[in-house]
């Protein structure tokens, strides 16, 4: 009986072992001229992974134009096709002596499978030593982008020697960087593969060199070196970091990176991941010792992740510190780095049902501002127990209740002074901040009645709060309460203040609204009109709380949703009276052949029957009765590329305009985008709180060049945030882009330049430092899915989940 013939194990390892890079984004290859740089051989089976993982059981089917020799060495002569599964072997003559297992295969070579397409000019081997070498080899992959060929393969099983292999995805036509390397060693068992004196080449010029690197050929991660980062700075100088990859386990694996800055020193930052079937978590650190422009150790931790207990309970923590106040603001690359002046860290357990939530958690804040104190930081909550339970009873009825105790804290307040060099240093005095304990209980009863164009809903509330105080926190705020009456000369009993004070109030609310609706025409298109109108009756008793502390409670920013809840402040300690009416009207225009909204317009006021008269230490001007600022929203999509908005407050008591906001995109047919916006605040008392412009654009100029940019002003100060000038150029295979920045880098206003360029090597890697994400957060729509994406819903727990403030 004949011995089966294996096909060649030929060499997927150099096909596979060098793209084997993570990228964030497809890239695009619509400026290649060819998409095959081997075309498809018509003899060989289709690219099928299914038949790919049965190949090894699969029978392999030998063709011939002519068979000769012996019964142990078969020859075959003129079109020889060997198949196997996907597999497919192909050449002019085949020799195989089945007693010894040696096979020669000469002239038109050509191999594929569903992963590699490739062509030689000999291969010759040994079947039962699983020993092979092939010549002149030129490959494809099939499952990515990428090509390349080697002058031979060795292989001796798993393991094998690539000589002088190269590997590009670039069209032959057009090599505009390449890899090369006199020898690669590739262990496919252990999954990974060695090379030595491997050269990076974009065009004719060598700009990476390394003379021994080890890198993964599967999917298994391998350690290593990763692809370093380059820029510079005026604030850091020459900045590079060298990232080292450990593959420690299959679930786990640590980054370290090494950076040298040469205006501060090396840094060295760690990157920690854990995953297993209940959760995953991150552990990030940075250590700098003796940072030269500061002269002293800096660093930080930050750690995030969670565990699943079952399907109703998570635990999560988010943990964060930095050695000092400057920390952030040094080296952050973004203005929130600049503008963030605490940190929060919190952990606690969350659990959520169909009808209801509930968890307990801690969280502490961290002061980031050098320019403030402790005072400017929240209190923190150790520990704070929540829940809600929201339940139907009929189609017209539902109950439920909001509940949550917490406990305050708070840091110690170290006061400041500035000294003669300018720096803000502790002066030495000390104060401390007192805390206490509150619990919060809000049930509700709702009975949503509605129809096809109407919906009333008319919500009973009723809330208790109460307090268990340090006494003298209760203390402090009877004394000011007695300063504000006007009582010089308070006895002893009326300066020592109540430390259980509480509050109880009923909230009513019936909020109704219609829909209207008409087919119209504009332009020869059928348009859907909508006319919706809405009015919300707000009653809420006035109740004395100037004995209740003030924990976590501010005023909302005024807006459209504030229109539409039962109180105006965030946080418990604080619940308003209100006599009011809110009304309200919004419309909409949709193309009844697409389905898009292509306008929709809001206005809205609440009506004030009597003066509220609760209100916050920090705001202690009570609303007065009569109306509210007009609030205003527009969105008009003018065709497919235009886009306009505004959002306007006009506040009619004082005749002064509050907020004013107009934003403008423009998407152009080759991805280019504009996006001009001007956003103006004012403070209560009248003061410009900001007035800004904001030009942002990626414009190409032809499929190869683009610039592109960003404006951002502050016209208040007179002076821009941040600057973003630069040019992308673009082929088949490499994309290079290059920035310049200058953005305000302190609290001073004092800026840096920095310049940044990158070398992203299409199906490889990049060189340099991230320009992409600078850019996609700079430019809205620089990455047109960008505009599409809806954001998930937040899972973690953040300062206002389940306020039931927050609910309309």
């Amino acid at each position: 009986m004949r011995k089966a013939l294996r096909l060649l194990p030929l060499p997927l390892g150099i096909a596979l072992c060098l793209p084997a890079f993570a990228e964030d984004k497809a890239p695009n290859w619509g400026l290649c001229p060819a998409t095959d740089v081997l075309p498809a051989f018509g003899e060989a089976p289709p690219a099928d992974k299914a038949a790919a993982e049965t190949r090894t059981q699969q029978p392999t089917d030998i063709e011939g134009d002519q068979l000769y020799g012996t019964s142990t060495v078969p020859q075959y002569q003129g079109n020889v096709a060997l198949k196997r599964g996907d597999q497919f072997l192909g050449t002019d003559h085949l020799s195989f002596d089945t007693e010894t297992g040696n096979y020669t295969a000469e002239g038109n070579v050509r191999y594929s499978d569903s992963s590699i397409r490739m062509v030689a000019k000999r291969a010759e081997g040994n079947q039962e030593a699983d020993t092979h070498k092939i010549s002149d080899i030129q490959y494809q992959l099939v499952s990515r982008r990428g090509n390349g060929g080697a002058e031979s393969v060795d292989l001796q099983g798993a393991v094998g020697q690539m000589h002088r292999s190269t590997y590009t995805t670039c069209d032959p036509s057009q090599p505009v960087w390449k890899l090369s390397a006199p020898q690669i060693e590739v262990d496919n068992d252990e999954g990974f593969g060695t090379a030595r004196n491997a050269v990076l080449r974009i065009g004719k010029v060598p700009v990476l060199w390394a003379p021994y690197f080890k890198f993964p050929i599967d999917d298994r991660r391998q350690t290593g070196l990763l692809y370093p980062e380059l820029g510079v700075s005026g604030r850091n100088g020459f900045d590079y970091a060298q990232p080292i990859y450990f593959n420690l386990a299959p679930n786990y694996d640590d980054t370290l990176t090494p950076r040298y800055m040469s205006k501060r020193g090396f840094m060295l930052d760690n990157e920690f991941r854990y995953l297993y079937d209940g959760g995953r978590g991150e552990l990030r650190t940075a250590y700098l010792p003796n940072d030269e422009l500061r002269d002293k150790d800096r660093g930080r931790v930050e750690y995030s992740g969670y565990h699943n207990f079952n399907a109703n309970w998570q635990a999560r923590a988010g943990l964060a510190w930095v050695s000092d106040e400057r920390y952030l603001e040094d080296f952050a690359n973004r203005l929130l780095g600049v503008t963030a002046s605490n940190l929060q860290s919190q952990a606690g357990i969350y659990g959520t049902g169909e009808t209801w939530t509930a968890g307990l958690m801690a969280d502490y804040w961290q002061l980031t501002d050098y320019t403030l104190t402790e005072e400017a930081l929240p209190y923190n909550r150790q520990p704070r127990l929540f829940g809600t339970w929201d339940q139907p009873i009929l189609p017209w009825l539902e109950v439920g209740v909001y509940a949550e105790a917490v406990r305050f804290v708070h840091d110690d307040i170290h006061d400041k002074i500035i000294d003669a060099d300018g720096e803000y240093v502790r002066n030495g005095v000390e104060r401390e901040v007192l805390g206490g304990s509150r619990l919060d209980i809000k049930p509700y009863v709702t009975m949503p009645f509605s129809g096809a164009a109407w919906y009333v809903t008319p919500t009973l509330a009723w809330r208790y709060t109460g307090y268990d105080l340090e006494q003298g926190l209760a203390d402090s705020i009877r004394a000011n309460n007695l300063a504000a009456a006007g009582i010089t000369n308070p006895t002893p009993d009326q300066l020592r203040g109540n430390t259980s004070p509480n509050r109880s109030v009923p909230i009513a609310s019936l909020d109704a609204g219609m829909f209207f609706d008409r087919e119209t025409t504009i332009g020869d298109k059928p348009y859907l009109h909508t006319l919706e109108p809405r009015l919300f009756y707000l009653r809420t008793p006035y109740r004395d709380q100037s004995e209740l502390p003030v924990f976590d409670t501010r005023d909302f920013t005024f807006s459209w949703g504030q229109l539409f809840r039962d109180s105006r402040y965030t946080g418990a300690d604080r619940q308003n009276d209100a006599n009011q009416l809110t009304m309200a009207l919004s419309t909409r225009f949709i193309d009844q052949t697409s389905g898009r909204e292509r306008f929709s317009a809001s206005i809205g006021q609440i009506l004030y029957f009597d003066d509220s008269r609760v209100t916050l230490p920090s705001n202690p001007s009570p609303v007065e009765q009569g109306k509210s600022a007009w609030i205003a929203d527009t969105n008009y999509m003018i065709n497919d590329r235009w886009n306009l908005g505004a959002t306007y407050q006009w506040d009619p008591k004082n005749k002064r305009e509050d907020l004013a906001s107009v934003r403008a995109r423009y998407l152009m047919s080759n991805d280019g985008i504009v996006n001009l916006t001007y956003r103006h605040r004012i403070n209560p008392d009248g003061t410009n709180l900001l007035k800004q412009g904001d030009l942002s654009f990626l414009y190409p100029i032809n499929p190869r060049w683009s610039v592109v940019g960003r404006y951002y002003y502050s016209i208040e100060d007179s002076k821009p945030l941040e600057i973003i000038g630069g040019v992308q150029w673009d082929s088949c295979c490499l994309a290079v882009r290059a920035l310049a920045r200058r953005y305000v880098r302190n609290r001073e206003g004092e800026l840096n330049t920095s310049f940044q360029l990158e070398f992203v090597l299409k199906g490889l890697s990049s060189i340099g430092q991230n320009t992409d994400r600078t850019l996609r957060r700079a430019i809205l729509g620089y990455n047109r899915d960008d505009l599409y994406l809806v954001p998930p819903s937040t899972t973690g727990a953040t300062r206002d989940d389940y306020d039931p403030n927050l609910i309309p």
